[in-house]
């Protein structure tokens, strides 16, 4: 039974390792065209064009929400194109009242049975609809967020561009709170970086961020936007791609996003992520994979692979527990596991996985001494993606919809000084 045993893992180890390494050169060769940035035309050049419905959508954040309006109020952008709208979506405390006080116009939607911010989306995107006044696009922001005052001048330039759905550059504004945040804003920079930014330069569809995206009225009446699983964002973008859409990315149109400051915030906000992603994957990746392959669409490819990739990093998890016991248990069943590729092959793979973050990093212009140290304390968060994973595929059935609280008192006005 035993050599049974230890043949099945073998072989199991073997597929597991292929598809990490296949999947794992994949995305580093797409990575690599975000190194360099090309040279954008200045937003300037553009006359302002566009007209846009600015949505917050907020569940009890009466602490925040001032700073979120502030910021979007001072955009450089004429004031006669822009409104901005809060979504009061079922609360409890003073977001309403604050966010009237300063200047938004306040929609209060009360729906205990349909909660969540996609249904909250859908049902605003409906009143705007309905609205005597047009708008050209809807841009689409959380109320713990901030913006940059020129996010509009280059959402306008991308949409005379020709572009229908773009995302902004999503960054942190409490990135040194704690290890959790710090990790969560290199991972964010990260994905700006090596995944976003190479996917634009391909021509391949980037994917929306929950916030700081903006999409033309027009996308959104023909496809609906329908999106109301866990993870909206991930879904409409799934939706867009199998509808011949997709999405740009505005590297220079910042959102500064509040993270997650404890553990447990941020395990049960990756839990939901991956529930939602879960449930993605079991909805559209059949027919993701169908385009792909029928009609040569490159773009429903590399969808299909981003929905796939949180299997991967399961693999590598297990992998990497299994090399652990093979170098204390020497005559454990993972005694073949190293056969597979040269062990020299996998010390360079694991030698560029170290060291890619922290020059990605570099390239982006944040050479801080915390941020470098972040990178001590990375892998760890990294690790804990692997038990979320799991635990969030095994509920993906589980609909209920979390709030994540927000706190962090800070104004635009405080992060550009800082």
């Amino acid at each position: 039974m035993l050599p049974h045993i230890n043949s099945a893992i073998y072989y199991i180890t073997q597929i597991m390792q292929v598809i990490i390494f296949v999947a794992g050169c994949y995305f580093l060769g797409i990575s690599i065209l975000g190194w360099r940035r090309k040279k954008e035309r200045d937003p300037c050049e553009y006359l302002p064009h566009s007209k846009f419905a600015l949505i917050v959508a907020a569940h009890n954040e009466e602490t925040v929400i001032a700073h979120i309006v502030d910021s979007l109020n001072r955009q450089n952008y004429p004031k006669s194109l822009f409104d901005v709208f809060v979504i009061a979506d079922n609360c409890t405390d003073k977001t309403a009242k604050i966010a009237r006080e300063h200047g938004a116009r306040v929609y209060e939607r009360r729906n205990s049975s349909a909660r969540g911010k996609g249904h909250a989306l859908e049902w605003m995107f409906q009143q705007i609809f309905d609205m005597e006044e047009s708008y050209d696009a809807i841009s689409v922001f959380d109320a713990d967020n901030l913006v940059a005052a020129n996010y509009l001048l280059e959402m306008n330039k991308h949409l005379c561009m020709g572009h229908r759905v773009i995302q902004g550059y999503i960054d942190s504004k409490n990135p040194y709170d704690s290890w959790i945040t710090c990790s969560y804003s290199i991972a964010f920079w990260l994905s700006n970086r090596v995944f976003q930014l190479p996917r634009y330069y391909m021509g391949l569809s980037c994917s929306l961020c929950g916030t700081g995206f903006c999409v033309d009225v027009n996308v959104l009446k023909e496809i609906g936007w329908g999106a109301t699983c866990l993870t909206e964002d991930l879904e409409f973008t799934m939706k867009l791609a199998l509808s011949d859409y997709k999405v740009a990315w505005a590297h220079d149109a910042i959102v500064y996003d509040e993270k997650p400051i404890t553990l447990k915030q941020s395990w049960n906000q990756r839990k939901r992520w991956m529930q939602g992603h879960a449930d993605c994957a079991s909805r559209f990746l059949p027919s993701l994979f169908r385009k792909a392959f029928k009609e040569g669409d490159l773009i429903a490819f590399d969808c299909a692979i981003y929905l796939f990739q949180p299997i991967r990093l399961v693999f590598i998890g297990l992998i990497t527990i299994m090399m652990w016991i093979q170098t204390f248990l020497p005559q454990s069943p993972f005694f073949n596991l190293r056969y597979v590729f040269p062990v020299g092959v996998w010390y360079v793979f694991v030698t560029l996985q170290f060291l890619y973050g922290p020059l990605v990093i570099l390239s982006e212009k944040r050479f801080r001494l915390k941020a470098l140290m972040g990178f001590l304390i990375y892998p760890f968060y990294c690790i804990t993606w692997i038990p979320i994973t799991i635990q969030g595929f095994l509920s993906k059935n589980n609909k209920d919809w979390s709030h994540t609280h927000h706190s962090r008192k800070i104004s635009i006005s405080d992060l550009e000084k800082a």
